[in-house]
């Protein structure tokens, strides 16, 4: 089984960048997508009727407020259930998650909320932390849980080609989101499946649009797979498919065999 995350930047936007040919290079039986910019309906509009997407259900989750956010689940493998949001009103109103169960894992992606220029947001993000790792701790105790996304955290400074600048600075990379990802982790016994395999490489996920940071290779490693500890024995690779345009965030896929 192969399961994919991808933060599209914009669902309408991506359709007409070859997105169902990165599809078929993926070859992933559950994607897990993040920022549609679009209503729920708008979604099914976007993809209806391409080709090679007969053959997987999509489900959305969409913001309140239109063109923000947003997520979306695509897959061929027919889930137990599906649900949107973690529970709490207040954090609910963006569309940033999306849950799907199957026979053997809860299925969750998730676009985290960035904390924004001057870190405004940061307040917020930390309350969102807390109460999505309660979210992710109530499905782990049911069963192991895969969660992808676009977590909005360079963990290591690994994770970013210019962490000395950025640090404590720039959104994404201060020690309270640092921290974040790192109770998510520890606390609940996850595994982050990319660098867990690959301890020492450097590979980004995106890239600003800005100064040819993709062609130079300048990015930051935002876009996660994570999994419960007793699944790591399932898995079989991951990688982060850096050639796959079209958003400014590139796809990463997580093998596993169940």
């Amino acid at each position: 089984m192969r399961l994919a995350t991808w933060n599209v930047n914009g669902i309408r936007a991506i359709v007409k960048k070859n997105f169902t040919a990165s599809l078929q290079e993926l070859a992933a039986d559950v994607i897990g997508i993040q920022e549609t910019k679009a209503q729920d309906d708008q979604v099914r509009e976007a993809l209806f009727g391409l080709d090679g997407l007969e053959d997987y259900q999509l489900f959305s989750s969409s913001a309140v407020k239109k063109g923000y956010s947003g997520t979306a689940i695509l897959t061929r493998i027919n889930p137990i259930r599906t649900s949107s949001g973690i529970g709490i009103k207040e954090l609910d109103t963006e569309g940033r998650v999306l849950h799907a169960e199957f026979d053997a894992f809860h299925f969750v992606t998730v676009y985290t909320p960035n904390s924004s220029s001057g870190l405004k947001r940061l307040p917020f993000r930390k309350e969102w932390d807390e109460a999505f790792k309660a979210f992710i701790k109530k499905l782990d105790d049911d069963k192991p849980v895969i969660c992808c996304g676009d977590l909005n955290v360079a963990h290591k400074p690994i994770d970013l080609a210019r962490p000395a600048a950025n640090y404590n600075k720039t959104p994404g990379y201060t020690q309270d989101e640092i921290d974040g990802l790192s109770h998510l982790l520890t606390d609940l016994h996850l595994v982050d499946t990319w660098r867990q395999n690959h301890p020492e490489e450097t590979a980004y996920s995106w890239w600003s649009y800005r100064g040819g940071a993709r062609e130079k290779n300048v990015g930051w490693r935002l876009d996660y797979l994570l999994t419960s500890e007793r699944l790591m024995e399932h898995v079989t690779g991951t990688e982060i498919h850096r050639f796959i345009e079209g958003s400014d965030h590139c796809p990463v896929t997580l093998d596993i065999q169940l």
